[in-house]
């Protein structure tokens, strides 16, 4: 009792927001994480586990069956789920994939602006533990195993300030990343590389063409990234904006 005490005491409490230089030498950290090529495979594995995670949040959301969610160690992911083969409920569900790592992202800067850093971490560890018991392969498993046991290290462990570190890394990295898996979509799809893409089965479903879709997934990803900054970063949105009048 007295841990689930202490959980409840931590996840709870407030953390003032770091000074906005040290936000953004974490954005910085997080866009290079993005950018450097033989990094971006372990930054990628983040989002493909948002991407599928929200494909299943979204199937269960609107009626679906979920059977399950397989990680694969090329980064990619497949989420497994019956249900009605068209429709409003298949369409959310495929169209949630690319669309999730920016809305969790902007969901974490929500709480993050709100001073709920460690929050935050424990609420992640509680959403990976509910994906556990979605993964139907080996891989995965050790990978949201890995994922979670680094989550329990910080958020008992870590001092506070290590912890708002790392929930500040963590939305910067899913607001950053987001928009790059779209535009890899874009280049596959150019080289006929793609032909069974949530954007292509989305074409298959709607009157609006796989490129359409994918060119909506980015601009809501790059919206993502905007609207997380002005949370994040209110002061320097402030001054942008300002500029722009």
């Amino acid at each position: 009792m007295e841990i689930v005490q202490e959980i409840f005491r931590r996840a709870l409490s407030v953390q003032p927001a770091p000074p906005a230089e040290v936000i953004m030498v974490i954005a910085g950290i997080a866009l290079l994480a993005v950018v450097i090529r033989p990094v971006w495979p372990v930054t990628r594995l983040l989002v493909t586990v948002t991407h599928e995670g929200a494909h299943g949040v979204a199937a269960l959301l609107t009626g679906r069956r979920l059977h399950g969610i397989r990680l694969h160690s090329d980064t990619s992911g497949l989420t497994l789920s019956s249900g009605r083969p068209s429709g409003p409920g298949m369409i959310i569900m495929l169209a949630a994939g690319y669309l999730g790592p920016a809305l969790l992202g902007i969901g974490a800067a929500l709480l993050l602006a709100a001073g709920r850093g460690v929050g935050l971490l424990w609420l992640m560890l509680i959403l990976l533990a509910l994906l556990l018991v979605q993964i139907r392969n080996f891989y995965g498993l050790l990978v949201i195993l890995g994922l979670g046991a680094a989550l329990v290290a910080i958020t008992w462990f870590a001092p506070p300030t290590v912890q708002s570190g790392i929930a500040y890394l963590i939305t910067w990295l899913l607001l950053i990343a987001a928009p790059k898996p779209v535009i890899e979509l874009m280049r596959q799809r150019r080289r006929r590389q793609a032909t069974a893409s949530d954007a292509d089965q989305l074409a298959g479903l709607t009157p609006i063409p796989a490129l359409a879709w994918s060119v909506f997934f980015l601009l809501a990803n790059v919206a993502g990234l905007i609207l997380g900054i002005a949370f994040l970063l209110p002061e320097l949105a402030a001054r942008a904006s300002a500029l722009v009048r």
